[in-house]
């Protein structure tokens, strides 16, 4: 009995030196295996060279994590940076082009998990290209989803350094505009019908990075419409109007400082001061640029000084109106 237990004793260490070997060996020189925000594990031989992406916030990051270089496709609005414009085009998030996908011969594709069709990237995954699927939920998430896109390109020193820097940029804005007395803002997404974004959704996250409150924070829709009646009654002291860069909606364009102001006019204690801010890249851009001209409006001055994520130009608006931010959706 004492022999039989010294054996099984034995043969019990041998098992997890056994483990422990095998663990150690990789399957495949060079295999990644990086799980994505749905949970799903996407498997690669070695890091992808030809990648097409779904969305403009796919595009930017994975321009954020050093991958740029290996982008074969994206699709419209992906402006940011600058070298995006170049990349050819395979339709819209929402209606994507399948056939310029695959003829992009992509060996990763990112895709936006609220924002594409399912049974259209169901379908590319079907001829066996792998999908990474993107969902970052709050600004804290983004990090992570630029180090895994390194990962993914084989990129992962300039994915790590971008990541840390978004984090410490995040923490000096949180830290900047802790103290700061909150401020009602209206985020208005479209005009025909009035519609914004509530709570939960991620420029939230932006406007409560410098104090901004949602006035439509219950909304029981990520973006929902509401009346105009509804905007006055929640009472907010900054509106700010959001579009999509160069090709931003004609309302916005022609009418977005003067829309809202007729139905607002009789908002109390507005100032007289409208803010036409130039795209800015990033959600702590926007941040910052947006935290800069409710600082500026707060001293009174007329318009906020400049930064080097964004440009802003003031204009006089009619007595006892709120203030107007255009900017970029983040």
């Amino acid at each position: 009995m004492i022999r039989f237990a010294g054996a099984c004793r034995r043969y019990a260490r041998l098992g997890v030196v056994l483990l422990a070997l095998l663990a150690a060996v990789p399957a495949r020189s060079g295999e990644l295996h990086v799980r994505d925000d749905t949970g799903h594990v996407v498997s690669l031989a070695q890091p992808a060279k030809r990648i097409v992406s779904l969305a403009p916030s796919t595009t930017e990051l994975l321009y954020a994590a050093g991958g740029g270089k290996r982008l074969v496709g994206a699709v419209d609005y992906s402006d940011y940076p600058p070298a995006a414009r170049r990349v050819p085009r395979v339709g819209g998030a929402g209606s994507l082009d399948l056939e310029a996908i695959v003829a992009r011969r992509p060996d990763l594709v990112l895709a936006w998990a609220t924002g594409n069709s399912r049974d259209q990237v169901a379908r590319l995954q079907a001829v066996g290209i792998p999908v990474f699927w993107a969902d970052p939920q709050h600004l804290t998430d983004i990090p992570s989803v630029i180090e895994r896109f390194g990962r993914l390109a084989g990129t992962e020193a300039a994915a790590r350094a971008a990541a840390e820097a978004w984090r410490a940029r995040l923490q000096a804005l949180r830290a900047r505009y802790r103290d700061r007395r909150p401020v009602r803002v209206f985020y208005q997404i479209w005009d025909r019908p009035l519609m914004t974004v509530n709570g939960r959704q991620m420029i939230s996250d932006v406007l409560r990075l410098c104090g901004g409150v949602n006035v439509f924070a219950d909304l029981p829709a990520l973006a929902g419409t509401v009346s105009r009646e509804a905007v006055l009654a929640a009472d907010p002291q900054v509106i700010i109007v959001s579009g999509a860069g160069a090709a931003r909606p004609a309302w916005l364009r022609a009418r977005a400082l003067q829309i809202d102001t007729d139905a607002l006019g009789a908002v109390e204690d507005a100032r007289a001061l409208a803010l036409d801010i130039v795209p800015a890249t990033s959600a702590p851009d926007v941040a910052q640029s947006v935290c800069a001209a409710w600082m500026a409006r707060r001293r009174g001055t007329a318009s906020p000084a400049a930064s080097a994520w964004a440009m802003a130009r003031a204009r006089r608006a009619g007595a006892e109106r709120p203030m107007h931010l255009c900017s970029r959706s983040p």
